[in-house]
Formats: structure tokens, C-alpha cells, sequence
């Protein structure tokens, strides 16, 4: 979870609900009915509630609570002196033409970044007030207050394709509308009279305007409805968390916050069900988990103590697999999958695995001294945890440790050596299907792991552009299967779309191997193709091994060609095989084409991507066309 965490559109099969978020401003066409709340529940969810709204962490005016927290995380002794050197500064200015820049050229890092610097300030500032108790930052956060107050609109560029929010039209909420939104209530609900009257007012005139009447109206069909309540990714647990914990720390009414805190538990449960398959692997990858799940715990555990335990939505079914994504996903020695539209060397945020391990009772030593970051609402929800938290209850994961990690209904699987291992060698294994958000095109890929290092790699997510989430996506060769290491068949990519899938044929899963094979045919749109099955054969022990085999048939002659991706260097061992070095990993590549000739090439892969070394395509492809053939790689790593 990091500090301004705004994320862009999410990819929906066909893209249908992406494109409609680009060109409508993130929200539904139109009105429609009103949503059903309960009458009965918000009453029972009011009785559970405090006379007084309460956001996370305590008002300023409990000094034991303040020194107790300064006390426990020494990382907050730097926000003083950041506070003192950001008040000399001038507030960076936003002008018109940067949040037009995405409209013009599909630029949304600039206007992105300094907006990412002025909502900084309100972490920066409130904490090292209640931090040091002396009031000199309060006139530096009411001028930076008033001037977001000001802003057109708290919705990001990329958000508002006809510039509905920039222009007044409309005021829609997005992810970086309800994640300021519920900023400002934190700061409000924390220093209290500390701010004066005037900016109280300001804050929660600019709740009402931007953020709650909005969101009634949609909710009471009397608005325009928004896409986010109810659909299937992390917009969805963003959104409710940003508007409901906004809700809970300014509105009085103990009924009205009830209304919220119920059209939330009404509505959550779309993320669990389309973010996640059943077996808990996250379709939109491990930043998004950070992300949409951290904002889902945050949501959570704020109406956890809101209602004084008796609502807890962490401890729901659907939230025990999904929990346990963060741990599941490690590949090797701290480098975890870097399928869909991750950053590479990414891994689960610190304080969310805290929180998580502490209540599932998996604690481990390296989440145990996790530093707080974030936004002020992350920060001082973490910081004012009870040291005890109530258990929750999930199916033992551990029995699949150390050797693999198998999520069925994703088709993905992570093979490691073990225990006892001489030479750390794993793998990542991706089938599942090419529709599903922020994905690639990329079944049948695979990554492979040596020490510390992803020498085959999945190369993750590109800079986002207008482009990344249009209808011309996958024009981009990173997150089209040119970038990943998959075949190219009959001199054709991999189409996208959910039928576009690796169908599992069989799988043997022992202490001594895993095997895994695929039918790949579904994914490419090849009218001769007749079969295309990769069997993927994971060897454990002494001398580790990954062997890849294609297996394909044509109706009539056609090219194949496999492929690795790589960051690192690409050298030929022979007649018959590569080696392929990042930093300080090896791995050698047999190639086995049973007699048929063969040439390869390397191709830099000239993308905005996430990582700061630009990843290279290796085509390994038959000379000639063939109806019938099999391709073997045998992957093993190389030591010194």
C-alpha cells in the first residue's frame, strides 16, 4: 500500500466496461433503480455504533494514546522533519492543461504525480501535528486543504474521458476522489478543533458535494448509478472503503452511518467474487492485492471496531482464500509472480501481511517489524491496532509447503525445490484464460527463478496511456503474447478474451516432480492448428530441471516458433542450446527439435514497461513449416 495508490481502469472481458469508464467519467450511462438496503439491518448495525462518528487512530487530544503509537514505531520520528521541510515549500501548482494532458495525449503520470505530491501533504502534516502537539503545522494543512477544496474536480484525468468532472457536469467518484474523500475526513476527525471552524466547514461541504451526496444518489436510484458498486474488481473495495470510512469519521447521525456501513456490506462481496477465483488467486496480480485487498482489510477492520466486533468481514468464507494470496505467491527467496499488470520485484505490502498473519496465525518473522506507510488513513489504522486481534479460521495452506503452490481453477502453480535444496531453482506455471482484468495475453507462460533472481521472466505491466486501456491494448507487445513466453504459431499471437484459455489435461504432483499439461489450442486463432498441448515437467533434488514440451499438428505446413523473455543476457552454448544470465542467475536451455532445423534470434521489446531494464523476446523457430512436431526445452540452472 502505497502513498497515493489512485489506479487506473480495470480491463473487462471485450473491455466493455473499461471503455465505458474511459468515455463516460467512471460511471453508469444512467440512473436506475434503487438499491435495497435493509430497513432491519441498518437498524441492528446502528445499535452497534458509538453516539459519535470516529475515524482511525485517536484525536489529537489523547496524548498518552500519541506517545504510546511515537513510541511503538520509530519510523513516524522522520515525519517531523519532513513536515518542517515541506512547509518551506511552495504548494505545487495544477493547472488546467496538465489534467488535460490525458485528454491530448493519454498522459496521466504528470498531472498524477503532482497530485500525488499536494495529498501528501495531509499525511505529512496532520501526523507531525499530533505527533509533536505544537500547532505549527496547522496553517501549512488549512492551505493545503483550501486548495485542494478548490480543485475542479478530485476525479483523476483518466477517469474523466468527456471531462463531465472537469467541466462541473458531473460529479462522479473514482478511486482518487473516495481515497482523498476519506483523507480529509481522517485529518478532520484526528485534530478536531485544532483546525479552525472555517476549514471544518470546508472539509465536510466538500464531502457532502463530492462524495456523499453523490453516492446516496446513486444508491436511492435518484443519481447517476456508478459502475464501481457492484462490479468485479478493485474499484470496488477501493471505493466502498474510501466513501464508508469517510462516512464513519464525520457523519453524526449514528442511523446515516449505519446506511453506509450496510450498502458496503451489501456490496463488497462483487470484489471477492470477481477479483478472486474460488482457490483465492488474485486475476489481477499481487500490486492490485495490495491494493484492492488492502483497501478491503482497511474497510474491514474499520467496521470491525466501528461495531464493536460484530461485524467482521474479513472473517467471511470468501475472504479466507483471498487473504492468504500474499503468501501463496512468493515463487522463491522473496521474488514473487509478476503475472498481469504488476511491477516487477514487487512484493506484499509490509503492513497488510502484519495485519493478515497476526489474525490468521501465520505470523512470521519478516512481516513482525513491518514499518507503517501509506496514506494518513493506512498509517494510523495500522498504528492503532490492538496487539490482539481476534483469530480468524482457514483451511491449512501449509500443506502444500514448501514444494508448491497449486491454484486449480487459475491453472497457475509455483514449483519449488523444497526443502534441502542445493540449488535454489522454482518456477511460475500461468494457464488460466486471456479475458480476465489487468490480465495478458499469456497462457501457457512461465517464469523460472535462480537464487534471487527471474532470469525467465514474466516482464509484468507497462506505463499506463490512454492506450492501456482501450480498445488498442494489446498493440502493446508486453502485454500481447510477444512479450511472454509462449509460442507463436503459424506466425500468430495469442488472441485475447476469456475463450482464448489453456485448458488443464492433466496434472501429477509428487515430492519428487510436478508435472502440469496444457491444451493451448483454445488461445490462438489458427485455422490450421489442430493441437497445440505443452507439458510443463518440474524436477526437484540435486539437479533441478524445468522441461517445456510442445507438442503441435496443422491440417496443412505451418511455421512454430517457441519463445523466452528475459531482462537478462542471451549466448548461444552450442549447436543446441542458450544460456540466458541475470545478474547472478544462470540457466541453460537444451533445445530439442528432433533433428529439425532451427535458428533463433533476440529481440528487445521497445515498451514504456515498469521495470527499469527492457525485457527481450527469444524466438527459438523451426526453418521449416511442419504439420507435426515437438519442441522440448530443458531448463536447468548453472552454477559456479
Amino acid at each position: 500500500m502505497t502513498k497515493f495508490q489512485a489506479r487506473p481502469l480495470r480491463v473487462l472481458p471485450g473491455f466493455l466496461l473499461a471503455m465505458l469508464a474511459l468515455v463516460f467519467g467512471g460511471a453508469a450511462a444512467s440512473a436506475r433503480e434503487a438499491e435495497v438496503i435493509p430497513a432491519a439491518r441498518i437498524q441492528q448495525i446502528a445499535a452497534w455504533l458509538p453516539v459519535q462518528p470516529a475515524g482511525f487512530g485517536q484525536p489529537i487530544t489523547n496524548r498518552a494514546a500519541w506517545n504510546a503509537a511515537a513510541r511503538e514505531h520509530p519510523e513516524w520520528q522522520e515525519i517531523i522533519s519532513r513536515a518542517v521541510k515541506l512547509a518551506a515549500q511552495p504548494l505545487p501548482a495544477q493547472p488546467d492543461n496538465l489534467y488535460l494532458e490525458f485528454s491530448k495525449n493519454g498522459n496521466r503520470s504528470h498531472w498524477q504525480k503532482v497530485a500525488g505530491t499536494r495529498r501528501e501533504r495531509i499525511e505529512v502534516f496532520t501526523l507531525a501535528e499530533c505527533l509533536e502537539n505544537h500547532g505549527r503545522f496547522i496553517a501549512p494543512l488549512e492551505k493545503t486543504i483550501a486548495a485542494l477544496c478548490a480543485e475542479r474536480t478530485w476525479v483523476l484525468p483518466a477517469h474523466d474521458g468527456q471531462l463531465e468532472n472537469f467541466t462541473g457536469e458531473q460529479v462522479d467518484i473514482d478511486l482518487g476522489s473516495s481515497t482523498l474523500g476519506v483523507e480529509l475526513a481522517t485529518a478532520n476527525y484526528l485534530l478536531g478543533d485544532r483546525l479552525s471552524p472555517a476549514t471544518r466547514q470546508l472539509i465536510r461541504a466538500n464531502l457532502e458535494r463530492r462524495i456523499f451526496a453523490p453516492y446516496r444518489a446513486a444508491i436511492d436510484g435518484t443519481g447517476k448509478g456508478f459502475w464501481w458498486i457492484h462490479t468485479q474488481n478493485n474499484w470496488n473495495a477501493v471505493c466502498l472503503d474510501g466513501v464508508t470510512g469517510a462516512a464513519l469519521a464525520t457523519i453524526s447521525s449514528p442511523a446515516e452511518r449505519a446506511w453506509y456501513i450496510a450498502v458496503a456490506e451489501q456490496n463488497i462481496g462483487a470484489y471477492l467474487a470477481g477479483g478472486f477465483t474460488a482457490d483465492g488467486y488474485c486475476v489481477e496480480g499481487l500490486g492490485y492485492w495490495n491494493y484492492g485487498f488492502g483497501n478491503f482489510m482497511l474497510l474491514a477492520e474499520n467496521l470491525r471496531e466501528a461495531t464493536g466486533g460484530n461485524l467482521d468481514l474479513l472473517a467471511q468464507p470468501a475472504a479466507a482464500q483471498p487473504a492468504l494470496f500474499g503468501l501463496r505467491a512468493e515463487i522463491l527467496n522473496d521474488v514473487f509472480t509478476t503475472i498481469a499488470d504488476c511491477h516487477p520485484g514487487e512484493t506484499p505490502s509490509e503492513v497488510l501481511m502484519n495485519y493478515l498473519c497476526r489474525r490468521l496465525g501465520c505470523e512470521t518473522a519478516r512481516w513482525r517489524d513491518a514499518r507503517l506507510s501509506g496514506s494518513l488513513y493506512q498509517q494510523t489504522a495500522m498504528a492503532f491496532l490492538r496487539h490482539e486481534l481476534p483469530p480468524l479460521r482457514v483451511e491449512n495452506y501449509r500443506s502444500e509447503f514448501p514444494w508448491r503452490t497449486w491454484f486449480p481453477e487459475s491453472g497457475v502453480l509455483i514449483c519449488r525445490p523444497g526443502t534441502g535444496a542445493k540449488v535454489p531453482f522454482a518456477v511460475a506455471i500461468k494457464g488460466g484464460n486471456n479475458g480476465v482484468n489487468h490480465g495478458h495475453n499469456d497462457v501457457g507462460s512461465f517464469s523460472v527463478v535462480v537464487g534471487t533472481n527471474m532470469v525467465i521472466c514474466d516482464p509484468g505491466g507497462e506505463v499506463y496511456t490512454k492506450r492501456t486501456f482501450s480498445a488498442h491494448r494489446f498493440d502493446s507487445q508486453v502485454l500481447n503474447s510477444f512479450g511472454h513466453a509462449v509460442p507463436v504459431v503459424g506466425g500468430q499471437l495469442q488472441a485475447s478474451g476469456a475463450a482464448a484459455r489453456a485448458v488443464v489435461l492433466h496434472t501429477n504432483f509428487t515430492e519428487a516432480a510436478d508435472t502440469l499439461k496444457f491444451d493451448l489450442r483454445p488461445a490462438y486463432p489458427v485455422r490450421d492448428l489442430q493441437m497445440l498441448q505443452r507439458t510443463f515437467t518440474y524436477q526437484r533434488g540435486e539437479n533441478p530441471s524445468l522441461t517445456v514440451r510442445d507438442e503441435v499438428k496443422f491440417s496443412r505446413p505451418d511455421t512454430f516458433e517457441s519463445v523466452l523473455v528475459t531482462w537478462g543476457a542471451v549466448r548461444a552454448a552450442g549447436p543446441n542450446a542458450l544460456e540466458l544470465t541475470d545478474v547472478a542467475g544462470t540457466v541453460r536451455v537444451a533445445i530439442d527439435t528432433q533433428g529439425r532445423a532451427f535458428h533463433w534470434r533476440q529481440e528487445i521489446i521497445r515498451e514504456n514497461v515498469q521495470s527499469k531494464r527492457q525485457p527481450i523476446h527469444v524466438g527459438i523457430r523451426l526453418d521449416d513449416k511442419i504439420t507435426a512436431g515437438i519442441i522440448t526445452l530443458r531448463v536447468t540452472p548453472m552454477t559456479k
